[in-house]
């Protein structure tokens, strides 16, 4: 059409100047639209980068004067993830010589009971009539068994010495080290802010952690920026009975082993008997320990350990887990 125009009109430039005003009326809104459209992509990449920064600053990083500190004081704050929630604790490893008894930090002691105390009444009865009878034997038997009865006697002190010297040479040394935690009446304190937790050991609240060498350093000196555990102090419980349901391939070594270490610690320093007994060498438990130490190793023992840990039920060992995790969880007391 613009050809046809040209062809039979004679004002040929005013045409000429109308097609160029159209031209450069179109190409107006084209220059604006990119403009816009950067602006409108620069947006959400800002906007993206917001969470980022925020993920940083919650978690904040350890600084050098927290280490030192917690070098100094030879405490480490630990992080454990529980069904319940995610919370922050200390712990320390001192001989047993070096931990003494705070009054107020352990658990309250239980009278007996007054069915326990007239059993008790019964067997003292019991074992009162027997050794009457005992006495009126022997003094029926006393006269020429004299001579035979102090014979008895003499070889049989020699041997009780014997057998308590055995038992001497056979009895286990103790551990070197023992595992402390922050704990109150028994049970581990938990706290949601590293905040609390701080607050609370600059307290005059009794707790165990009371009793070992450097309880004073630890309690004047620690700040709130202090309570970053390291990644090796993060314990996720709150992960491990799903991970183990999700069958063998799917098991992670790193958590199953970090799980044993945390819990075989809170057994011994919260006397959880049966979490010990549930732990113990040659355990299904421990074998699956085991097994999964030997997978962490790589290479020729890690096909063996996976041989051994496929041997071990996906579905009994996380329901074993869970009673384990059930009961660290009952011996919580959460704060914040």
């Amino acid at each position: 059409m613009a050809r046809h125009r040209a062809e039979h009109e004679s004002d040929v430039p005013s045409d000429n100047e109308s097609s160029d005003a159209e031209s450069a009326e179109r190409s107006e809104p084209t220059d604006v639209e990119p403009d816009d459209t950067d602006d409108a992509a620069d947006d959400p990449a800002d906007e993206s980068d917001d969470p980022a920064d925020g993920d940083d600053e919650s978690t904040p990083e350890r600084t050098a004067e927290a280490d030192a500190f917690w070098a100094d004081v030879r405490v480490d704050p630990i992080e454990i993830a529980l069904p319940a929630g995610v919370g922050y604790t200390l712990r320390a490893y001192r001989g047993p010589a070096e931990v003494s008894e705070v009054e107020g930090a352990g658990p309250e002691r239980e009278e007996p009971a007054e069915e326990d105390a007239a059993t008790a009444d019964a067997e003292e009865s019991v074992d009162e009539s027997k050794s009457d009878e005992a006495d009126d034997d022997t003094s029926e038997d006393e006269g020429g068994d004299s001579d035979k009865a102090d014979s008895d006697e003499d070889d049989s002190e020699d041997e009780d010495a014997e057998e308590e010297d055995e038992e001497e040479d056979e009895e286990p040394e103790g551990p070197d080290e023992v595992p402390v935690f922050l704990a109150q009446g028994g049970k581990l304190l938990l706290f949601r802010t590293p905040a609390g937790l701080a607050d609370f050991v600059r307290s005059d609240a009794p707790h165990t952690l009371r009793g070992i060498d450097t309880a004073d350093a630890l309690a004047d000196g620690i700040e709130a920026d202090h309570v970053v555990p390291t990644d090796e102090d993060r314990y996720e419980l709150d992960l491990l009975v799903a991970n183990l349901r999700g069958g063998h391939d799917s098991w992670d070594e790193d958590l199953v082993i970090s799980a044993g270490e945390l819990a075989r610690d809170l057994a011994y320093a919260l006397d959880l008997g049966s979490v010990l007994t549930s732990l113990s060498p040659d355990s299904p438990l421990d074998d699956l320990d085991e097994a999964m130490r030997g997978v962490a190793k790589g290479g020729l023992t890690a096909f063996r350990a996976r041989r051994r840990a496929k041997k071990i039920g996906a579905q009994q060992a996380a329901l074993a887990w869970r009673t384990i995790i059930g009961k660290i969880s009952a011996a919580v007391d959460w704060r914040d």
